[in-house]
């Protein structure tokens, strides 16, 4: 049984969303992850979304999952070489029109599966609009800021976690193993210092005690994707366990919009 819209003949689509499926808007980037990820999170994203579909319904709250947003905001990553960004505002947008879409036919239970940490902005700013607008209260998983609170739990270590590692290594080595090319992965390349600072993350440097955000790109900070001291340690057990978190809590997430959502 497939929960993926575009895979579904319409009248299924229409009778599943009228009996109350929930609609998943997955979302992600296209840019660098580095030497051993693809570029597109959101093949990722969109496939943790059909996994949590597939729980929600073995539970009885049916799911259906839209085509994944495959362009992140315009952040760091903006002139990687075949990577596409969106404005902030057109990327908000766009969030608002993909979910007006559904609210239009009549469907109210909605949920962001997102995948790239600079749409977490975009999301929830699209998220008031809509429940300004509608009424309606579209909850949010932000995959990869969840799944970094997962690695840790399941003692993930500090030397694979960040841009270009864990939690997003492990997890596409267990969901796309032949995007992936572990073989590739290197440890980090030092970074020269930024208004005479060491980043210490995507734009932000440190001093006095005190974090301060500034622009920067990603070869700054991240040189070839890399912000992870040393991702070769990622594997696809971990990210499999990962992944069984993220897809039992957002299951339980349709549950309650079954429950909760009229």
């Amino acid at each position: 049984m497939t929960h993926r819209i575009a895979e579904l003949a319409a009248p299924e689509v229409a009778s599943r969303l009228a009996a109350g499926a929930v609609a998943l808007l997955p979302m992600g980037s296209l840019e660098t992850h580095g030497p051993a990820l693809p570029m597109g999170d959101y093949i990722i994203a969109e496939e943790i979304a059909a996994r949590i579909a597939s729980a929600a319904t073995a539970i009885g709250a049916d799911a259906l999952v839209a085509p994944a947003i495959p362009f992140g905001g315009e952040d760091y990553f903006t002139g990687v070489a075949g990577g596409i960004t969106l404005s902030v505002a057109t990327l908000t947008a766009v969030i608002e029109e993909m979910a007006e879409a559904f609210i239009r036919t009549g469907t109210r239970r909605i949920m962001i599966v997102n995948g790239h940490a600079g749409t977490i902005g975009p999301a929830e700013a699209a998220a008031r609009a809509l429940r300004r607008r509608h009424g309606v209260i579209i909850p949010a998983l932000h995959l990869w800021r969840e799944g970094a609170k997962i690695h840790t739990a399941l003692g993930g270590t500090a030397e694979t976690f960040g841009h270009g590692g864990d939690p997003v290594a492990s997890v596409a080595y267990a969901l796309r193993p032949e995007l992936c090319l572990p073989q590739a992965m290197r440890q980090r390349e030092p970074v020269g210092p930024y208004l005479g600072l060491p980043p210490t993350n995507f734009g932000v440097v440190r001093t006095h005690g005190l974090d301060f955000s500034v622009p920067m790109w990603v070869e700054e900070v991240a040189p070839g994707g890399l912000i992870a001291p040393d991702a070769s340690g990622a594997d696809a057990a971990h990210g499999a366990a990962i992944v069984e978190r993220l897809v039992a809590g957002g299951a339980a997430m349709c549950a309650l919009l079954r429950d909760q959502v009229s």
